[in-house]
């Protein structure tokens, strides 16, 4: 079954924002180039143009009134700057709905245009800053978002915080406790708090997440906080959808072996040491010292930007401001040097395939032949008689032959 019939709808969506593209490629290329013919390749783009135009043409009968309504006062109110819009569209976002889905990207579609033509206003610059906050439970992640947040909307600038909760294994649910520790952020209109449950997603963050963060941006938040999970090294998965790692630790965190044994530790492009006040300063200062000196030891991510350890107390605000210099260095620096840009394009890559083995894995479980086998095969290896490589290979058999 081909990606057309499994989504009419976002299929002719994309092909409404690859028809320029797709044309300047074809009249690029027809262009006679000394003996080199392109002949064939150009009917082939004539070919794929041809049958994007056929799409479009239909794309609005795929929509039905009221799906256009909704799409349109969503559309309208996000990018109005509505958190009730926001809010709504990134629910959509979330949904497993499949008809729901479709509508969710055909949204994405609308909103990515946007944000790209903000974009070029701003001399091709991103126009949001992407943050990502990690650290075990108990570090100080919410009580920090807390007064970075309340400093950042004192400046002017709009913050938007996507708080990730733990689902439980057992029940499926999520305590969603992140807004309820931001009192004063909640209440700021400059501000916007949204917590989401992980739903058995590995990586503390939703698959979601990357998703609900260009809607943010195109909502007009120019800062994009995502706090995750503090659970250890599946939380890579939050270094490839911002432009800056954050890690925060405790002062009783525990020694630099600690930090480079987690792993995590080398994806952070800055390390903050919490809760340094009161009898806590002296621990403060040997962790911040310990970390210092255990970041020498791991290969550098950037070829602009050395990784640097703070320390700040949420309580007092010391360090608060300073850190959030440093930040803005960070990000000038990326910035100038091209790196900022490679990254999110590193990254929309990686989500890409992220996105297709999810989808890939479910489809092959609800698969007749495969759904038809499994019980078997899966009691043959709880019983010793086979291997689950050799189950894994059979399954995959009947998943390749049987279309």
């Amino acid at each position: 079954m081909g990606p057309t019939r499994v989504f009419p709808v976002l299929h002719r969506v994309v092909a409404l924002s690859s028809i320029c593209s797709t044309t300047a490629l074809r009249h690029s290329l027809c262009k006679p180039a000394g003996k080199l013919c392109y002949a064939s390749l150009c009917t082939l783009q004539q070919t794929r143009s041809a049958s994007t135009e056929t799409a479009l043409s239909h794309h609005i009968s795929d929509l039905t009134d009221r799906e256009k309504r909704l799409l349109t006062k969503l559309y309208d109110g996000l990018i109005g700057g509505q958190r009730a819009a926001l809010a709504e569209s990134i629910t959509l976002v979330e949904t497993q709905h499949p008809r729901k889905k479709e509508l969710a990207q055909v949204l994405l579609q609308r909103v990515l245009a946007f944000r790209q033509e903000q974009e070029k206003r701003n001399g091709g610059n991103p126009v949001a800053f992407r943050v990502g906050l990690s650290g075990p439970p108990g570090a100080g992640k919410s009580s920090f978002i807390e007064v970075i947040g309340k400093m950042l909307t004192g400046r002017g600038h709009k913050v938007s915080v996507l708080a990730v909760d733990p689902s439980s294994c057992t029940t499926g649910g999520s305590l969603m406790g992140d807004k309820t520790r931001m009192t004063e952020l909640s209440r700021d209109m400059s501000a916007y708090i949204r917590p989401s449950p992980t739903s058995g997603t590995l990586g503390g963050v939703t698959r979601t997440t990357n998703e609900a963060i260009v809607l943010c941006e195109g909502a007009g938040y120019d800062i994009v906080l995502v706090e995750t999970v503090g659970v250890g090294q599946s939380e890579f998965a939050v270094a490839d959808m911002v432009d800056m790692f954050v890690l925060l630790i405790p002062p009783a965190g525990g020694d630099e072996l600690q930090g480079i044994k987690r792993g995590i530790i080398e994806m952070a492009d800055l390390v903050v040491v919490t809760k340094s006040d009161g009898e806590l300063v002296v621990p403060a200062r040997r962790i911040q010292a310990e970390y210092t000196s255990a970041l020498k030891l791991l290969r550098k991510k950037s070829k602009v930007w050395k990784p640097k350890v703070v320390r700040i107390s949420s309580q007092t605000g010391q360090g608060v401001p300073e850190l959030w210099d440093t930040m803005l260095q960070f990000r000038d620096a990326m910035l100038s040097s091209g790196e900022l840009r490679v990254r999110r394009q590193t990254q929309q890559k990686v989500w890409l395939w992220n996105l297709i083995q999810e989808n890939a894995v479910r489809h092959f479980q609800q698969h007749p032949a495969v759904h038809a086998e499994l019980p078997e095969l899966e009691r043959r290896v709880t019983s010793g008689d086979i291997s689950p490589g050799l189950a894994a290979d059979l399954l995959l058999k009947v998943f390749s032959t049987v279309q």
